[in-house]
């Protein structure tokens, strides 16, 4: 174990790896400091993340795999979204600014090129469109792989190499990670990507070897430009939930255009008398800790994330595999009187009956709010034993009448225990299932809980590369040629090798998109 001496304002911290290995850490303790109060620069959040893109540390091995395997989960997820109306406006948004040498447009291959915070959206819109790829939870939540699309873009835009992409990106991971190990934003109704416009903007200062002043400036203004309320994920969600991650990488490329041109962010942008905890979080009184590797340290919190076998929120995704396995003990579901789902307070509040959001029962709801109601889900996934991207969202789907009467049956409440076992540091003993208690007509019980979903390190079927491929391949079938498929997995294998021009060819193409249906301004 690794122990480090603590300045001022830090305190030690431990972090117990999947591979089981515990590395001490420093975790930066943040609070608010009135406008007459010193607070130096060097010991800023912003600053201390600073520190952290602009340490030339080299990536491990397993950590380059895995980011290997998450661009290989973004392009499937991205792949299987390329026809769906956001996508479709967000890619012809970007073909309104072409760009040499510019960045390539998801599902249009290596050409053309288009300015690369453009391409930071159209890509990241394909990405999170589906709510299909990876996904941290601690603190707060996050979908740290929405990191990827605005450093790719840069990387393509700059012509750099595998090698500084993959260490562009474990940065991103590893901010975004600890920003949410430390700093709840939902508790104060802050959308998640108020951390991921700091993330983005420190992993494309690594990618570019800046150093930490312009890099510090970047992520003051990345965190000030993305920090919104969380009402995209709540009563009736619409397509902007897909959009709002791609804004903060469209944002964080811009952001830190504007610092390497020597433009300045307000500051302390964290800590300030008028800065986001006193103001937007938990007041001048409050006060965070946030783990941060110290000069030297490897990045690996991408290790500690995880990605999504089913498309929908992650805390459905251990009660979907749940649902499969008690609907053959139930047998015939008009039996049932109630489904009780006793879970963690994140996930009742989210995604439950906690969020007391009408929509959440509603047939006629969107998608996007379809695949934040744990109500919904549970019951199509008793009722199909599967949970498919496409057809367990169908208007169909939602109004069959047998799944309108079960769906309606269905709670969840909130039960310490597991929100206990949701935030516990062991990373071997967190949680994101629940305890699912089934009451039939007649007044016999079916009960059942699961801890993690099944792709989960810890689950009963790990995803590993050939998972990912697997995922790749199902979800590009029909979408991006075989030929084309293969081209673009033979470059994800060996990503922290590519040259700078492969780096360039790090996309996807697929022989015919859809159009949009109406113009807009550009």
């Amino acid at each position: 174990m690794h122990t480090v001496n603590l300045p001022f304002g830090q305190r030690n911290g431990t972090r117990r790896w999947p591979q089981g290995e515990e590395i001490q850490l420093q975790t930066h303790v943040v609070r608010t400091y009135a406008s007459a109060e010193e607070l130096p620069r060097e010991e800023q959040l912003a600053w201390r993340i600073a520190r952290v893109a602009a340490d030339p540390v080299e990536v491990e091995p397993e950590v380059a795999e895995m980011i290997g395997n998450r661009v290989i989960d973004n392009a499937a997820v991205a792949a299987a979204s390329l026809a769906r109306s956001p996508v479709v406006n967000a890619r012809a948004q970007a073909l309104a600014h072409p760009y040499r040498p510019g960045a390539g447009v998801f599902g249009l291959g290596p050409a053309p090129r288009v300015s690369p915070e453009w391409a930071a959206w159209a890509n990241g819109v394909a990405v999170r469109e589906l709510d299909f790829h990876d996904t941290f939870l601690a603190a707060d939540y996050s979908h740290p792989g929405d990191n990827i699309p605005p450093v790719l873009a840069v990387a393509q835009h700059r012509g750099l190499d595998g090698r500084a992409l993959v260490r562009g990106i474990a940065t991103g991971y590893e901010v975004q990670v600890d920003l949410v190990r430390g700093i709840c934003l939902h508790e104060h109704r802050i959308d998640h990507i108020a951390h991921l416009g700091p993330s983005a903007a420190a992993g494309i200062g690594t990618l570019l070897g800046l150093d930490a002043e312009t890099v510090y400036q970047a992520v003051g203004q990345a965190l000030h430009t993305t920090t919104t309320t969380r009402q995209s994920r709540k009563g009736a969600i619409s397509s902007w939930k897909a959009y709002a991650p791609a804004f903060a990488g469209k944002l964080a490329v811009e952001a830190v255009d504007r610092a390497m041109r020597g433009e300045g962010a307000p500051s302390p942008v964290y800590e300030g008398e008028d800065g986001v905890i006193a103001r937007l979080l938990g007041g001048p009184g409050a006060r965070y800790e946030v783990p941060l590797p110290e000069a030297g340290e490897p990045k690996r919190a991408i290790l500690d994330t995880y990605t999504k076998e089913h498309s929908a929120e992650y805390q459905s995704q251990a009660l979907i595999d749940l649902a499969r396995r008690l609907a053959p003990r139930i047998g015939d579901l008009s039996r049932v009187a109630e489904v009780v789902i006793r879970t963690s307070h994140h996930t009742h509040h989210v995604i439950g009956t906690g969020a007391n959001d009408p929509q959440k029962t509603d047939p006629d709801a969107s998608r996007e709010t379809l695949d934040h109601s744990i109500l919904y889900i549970f019951a199509v996934a008793l009722e199909d034993r599967d949970w498919h991207h496409e057809r367990s969202y169908t208007p169909e789907r939602a109004h069959r009448e047998s799944t309108v009467r079960l769906w309606r049956k269905v709670r969840t409440v909130e039960d310490p225990e597991w929100t206990a076992r949701y935030h516990d540091p062991d990373p071997d003993e967190r949680a994101f299932g629940g305890r699912v208690t089934v009451t039939l007509e007649d007044g016999s019980r079916i009960e059942d809980e699961i801890a993690v979903a099944d792709a989960h390190p810890r689950g009963a079927r790990p995803f590993g590369r050939e998972q990912y491929i697997a995922k790749f391949r199902r979800l590009a079938e029909g979408v991006v040629d075989a030929a084309e498929q293969d081209r673009f997995l033979d470059l994800a294998r060996r990503l922290d090798r590519l040259d700078a021009e492969e780096v360039r060819q790090l996309n996807l193409s697929a022989p015919a998109l859809t159009e949009p249906n109406r113009g807009g301004l550009f």
